[in-house]
């Protein structure tokens, strides 16, 4: 997304009367995330986060007080701002921090994060944090800490052991070096974190020796990960303190000393000791003492001597993986064993002998045994390789059914565009992957999980199953929404917060549910194909509206003016009217589409469309005839009846207005006419339909021309034309010039001007109107000069093709820097855009970058007015040999006075429930 901040043409700002806003402090803090972050949700607009019900924020008496944007494909870094959102002071409440799977999250978790002394939850799994983990001592609240699979380094804080509140510590999967701490003296350690119920440590560079001060006989751990770390000498004895541990991972370090004895974790159901370096033993006696257990995995041990046939007799036993072993002499499973043994692998070992005869006919694995020297013939000597195909998720053939290339269609025989990642099994207690009955009880859990959380899901389906190199099992799960084909980007998140939070909870055979150690986690996540308003990729969604063709808007000074003039006696007769809450919920009750009657929108000009009429001029919605997207739906080109072409801009199911809102938009679209303004042609409120149809602009936006994507090539000149038509409209924001819109001359029409929407709580007939798009950075405080600044901005977009801010680099910041005025261009050039024709003499680009720059003067009292700059900017186009009034003047309709006359915008009206200040933006 764009740098969005104090752009609001000086007479459209919101003429609203507020019940409560956003405390000043949370709003402020999520302003500058938003500032720093590419990707945002597309609604993070305005500057009432609560009231404006951003997504992902969570707010209880104007305070936020959860942030969950888990998968929608963030990218920045987390600021120190973060610590100003303190009303992470409702105890009765879960306070969330969740940014999981934004791979493109990076840098350092800030210190100030440990300031949040109220968080419950903080959940920043699967991004790509990386620098040592801060002091987080102080969230003497926190109940979730997920920071697994980043790139953190550096060692486990001691100052964790400070959280006695802890229930799940998450760090697995880093870089994470170094030993882990135990208290000694003042200084904490993780020994004191009695209560908490999960240490994931998994995949890390730990080492040293586990202190046996860990695991007090007051330890309430269930779940214990160890493994794929180069800890050192033998595992400490009073490991059998644990008696609530369900799953223990030890496997994969550099272990010694004698195998660990495990009679007193009695409650063990998943046990890996594999790839360590443990004194050669024989079959310990523990073996057969764990009754719980469904899945003992001890792999390249030097465990030796038969194989007691008390082990397969467990009752739970599923599965049993020994191979690459010692163990020797003869197998004799027994004809008790376990109904439950799906698989025994012991491929590897010196098994001379197999007694035939116990009734064991499910999968038997002995290849690499003298037995099988003896015994070629032996279906159990070969690779054990099955067959059957894992399970895969059934797609009927649905007839007639044609999804588009980038579409999948979904169980239920539908399109769509599905949320997509893979998800992680650690504990899995079966083998037999081509089970359709087990994984038809998965996606029936996740299903039920899903609609629980009122998400709209219409389906899932699993495929690509297998057991992965660290023995999860992975399986790619697609997530379908019911009846919209993307889901909204409040619903992606919602799903990433249901499997990065633990909250869903597989049926048993997948491992226990979370609350009893098991984690399943979607580490690997591709959000933009189920992403939904507009976001439709990573790429795509860098910007807040991607709809390079027709939505509304105003380009001539003064017709501005007339817009104000209008709003004010509309919200002054709104006013004084009574409230109807039937009117407000029903607006067009009366109104039958097929007739011109009953309470229509008061209108002139556009026509209202029925449904058909506007399905068939598109070919039925087809993507073929899709221009463009953003957070309120598609848009796409039809022709009408008539040959007239138009843009269709059609509201997704999530995103649509109440009915008063709409028929409020239609009436405000229709009251201006201007030659820069992109006309309203018509719409259609039919079968729960919204839709507003436009003249279509050929040539697409301001920003496609400027990064070439339209095939429109802007020299000087046309970049100076550009420029005056823009000066003479809207002085637009700055990080929002694809809403400015290129006709067949090339000349400049400006989109989105407006918004309406009723207030809630109570307030009934008061309407806000607020530019599509705007932020009002930090001080929410307007005047003509911040508009001025945005134009100024947008004057170096022109002449740089830059965003105004990229990768954290300013585009005004990199001007000033750069800038050299005892040289030609300024010293600019490496800054300019090569399309510029930097060739030839550009006329009047000093005095242009000049211009600009002083509209981006710190102070508002040393920026121009916008009536100068205008004038500035026809001055250069009379150096240039230009005639400013050529193709882009204003007409005598639009300004009410004669032509070609350019007069100053009007002063603030006073019709704002707002005092207008001074505001300077920051560089």
């Amino acid at each position: 997304m764009g740098f969005n901040w104090i752009i609001l043409p000086i007479l459209l700002f919101n003429f609203t009367v507020t019940l409560a806003l956003t405390n000043s402090g949370d709003a402020a803090a999520l302003r500058s995330l938003e500032n720093i972050w590419a990707n945002v949700p597309l609604n993070w607009q305005g500057s009432d986060p609560c009231s404006s019900q951003w997504t992902g924020v969570g707010c209880r008496d104007n305070r936020v007080v959860s942030i969950r944007l888990s998968s929608i494909g963030l990218e920045g870094t987390l600021s120190g701002d973060i610590e100003s959102l303190t009303e992470l002071e409702i105890l009765q409440v879960p306070i969330f921090l969740d940014l999981s799977y934004n791979k493109g999250l990076t840098g350092n978790l800030p210190a100030a994060i440990g300031n949040l002394r109220q968080l419950t939850d903080l959940i920043l799994v699967g991004c790509s944090f990386s620098g040592e983990i801060p002091d987080l001592g102080s969230l003497q609240n926190l109940v979730f800490l997920s920071l697994n699979s980043n790139q953190f380094t550096g060692g486990i804080p001691s100052s964790l052991g400070k959280l006695s509140k802890l229930y799940w510590l998450d760090l697995a999967d880093n870089q994470l070096s170094g030993p882990i701490p135990v208290s000694s003296g003042t200084s904490p350690g993780l020994d004191m974190l009695i209560g908490t119920k999960h240490f994931h440590f998994g995949k890390n560079q730990l080492s040293g020796t586990v202190p046996s001060k860990l695991f007090s006989s007051d330890m309430r751990l269930i779940h214990l990960r160890l493994d794929r770390n180069s800890f050192t000498g033998p595992l400490p004895s009073n490991l059998n303190n644990l008696t609530n541990v369900g799953e223990l991972y030890v496997s994969n370090n550099k272990f010694t000393g004698p195998l660990p004895n495990l009679t007193g974790m009695s409650a063990l159901r998943y046990v890996d000791l594999s790839n360590n370096t443990f004194d050669p033993s024989d079959a310990p006696p523990w073996f057969s003492t764990l009754r719980s257990l469904t899945t003992l995995v001890m792999e390249s041990l030097r465990v030796g001597g038969e194989i007691p046939q008390s082990l397969f007799t467990i009752p739970q036993l599923q599965t049993l993986r020994l191979r690459n072993n010692l163990f020797n002499g003869t197998l004799d499973i027994g004809s008790n064993f376990s109904g439950q043994l799906q698989l025994v692998d012991l491929e590897n070992n010196r098994i001379e002998r197999f007694v035939e005869g116990g009734g064991y006919k499910n999968e038997l694995r002995l290849l690499g045994n003298p037995y099988c020297d003896q015994s070629t013939s032996d279906t159990r000597c070969a690779t054990g390789i099955r067959s059957t195909l894992p399970y895969t998720t059934p797609i009927p053939n649905c007839q007639q059914l044609t999804c588009s290339a980038d579409q999948k269609q979904s169980p239920n025989c539908r399109c769509a565009y599905p949320y997509t990642g893979n998800l992680y099994f650690r504990a899995v207690s079966f083998s037999d992957l081509w089970n359709a009955t087990k994984f038809q009880a998965l996606e029936a859990g996740l299903l039920k999980s899903f609609q629980s959380q009122q998400i709209p899901v219409g389906s899932v389906a699993l495929s690509n199953t297998f057991t992965n190199e660290d023995s999860y099992l992975q399986t790619t799960l697609q997530v379908f929404p019911a009846e919209n084909p993307r889901f909204n980007q409040s619903e992606i998140s919602i799903i990433g917060f249901i499997l990065s939070n633990q909250t869903f909870k597989p049926p048993s055979f997948f491992g226990p549910s979370s609350s009893s150690g098991h984690q399943t986690a979607l580490l690997k996540v591709n959000p933009g194909s189920g992403s939904g308003s507009g976001s439709g990729s990573s790429s795509d969604s860098s910007s807040k509206s991607n709809v390079p063709v027709i939505i509304g808007a105003v380009a001539g000074g003064c017709v501005i003016a007339l817009i104000a003039s209008f709003l004010v006696v509309y919200v002054m007769r709104r006013k004084k009217e009574p409230s109807k809450p039937k009117e407000q919920s029903q607006p067009f009750a009366t109104w039958d589409p097929t007739r011109n009657s009953g309470s229509v929108p008061h209108i002139t000009g556009p026509k209202p469309f029925t449904f058909d009429e506007l399905r068939q001029s598109t070919n039925d919605f087809s993507n073929a005839n899709a221009i463009g997207s953003g957070g309120y739906g598609k848009v796409y080109k039809g022709i009408l009846p008539t040959g007239k072409l138009v843009a269709i801009k059609r509201a997704q199911q999530g995103s649509m207005q109440g009915g008063l809102e709409f028929k409020t938009e239609i009436e405000l679209l229709s009251m201006v006419h201007h030659k820069n303004l992109v006309k309203l042609v018509g719409f259609c409120f039919d079968r729960e339909e919204q839709m507003l149809v436009y003249e279509y602009v050929p040539n697409g936006s301001l920003k496609e021309s400027l990064s070439g994507k339209s095939g429109v090539v802007l020299d000087w000149r046309r970049r100076l034309r550009v420029a005056v038509g823009a000066a003479r409209g809207l002085s637009y924001l700055h990080d929002h010039s694809n809403n400015i819109l290129l006709d067949e001359n090339l000349n400049a029409k400006v989109a989105d001007f407006g918004l309406s929407k009723p207030l809630g709580g109570g307030q009934k007939g008061y309407i806000t109107t607020q530019v599509k798009g705007t932020i009002y950075y930090m001080t929410q405080q307007l005047t003509e000069k911040s508009d001025v600044y945005s134009f100024g901005v947008l004057m170096l977009e022109l002449i740089t093709a830059k965003k105004p801010i990229e990768k954290g680099r300013y585009i005004v910041r990199e001007v000033r820097v750069s800038m050299d005025k005892t040289k030609d261009l300024y010293g600019l050039d490496e800054l300019l855009d090569p399309k510029l024709g930097l060739a030839t003499r550009l006329k009047g680009f000093e005095r242009y970058v000049q211009l600009a720059m002083q509209c981006v003067e710190e102070a508002g009292v040393d920026r121009p007015r916008m009536s100068e700059v205008v004038k500035e900017i026809e001055t250069i186009m009379l150096l240039v040999g230009m005639n400013p009034a050529s193709d882009s003047t204003p007409t005598s309709e639009s300004y009410g006075g004669p032509a070609g006359a350019h007069p100053a915008i009007p002063t603030a009206a006073k019709a704002s429930s707002t005092t207008a200040v001074e505001s300077s933006p920051p560089t």
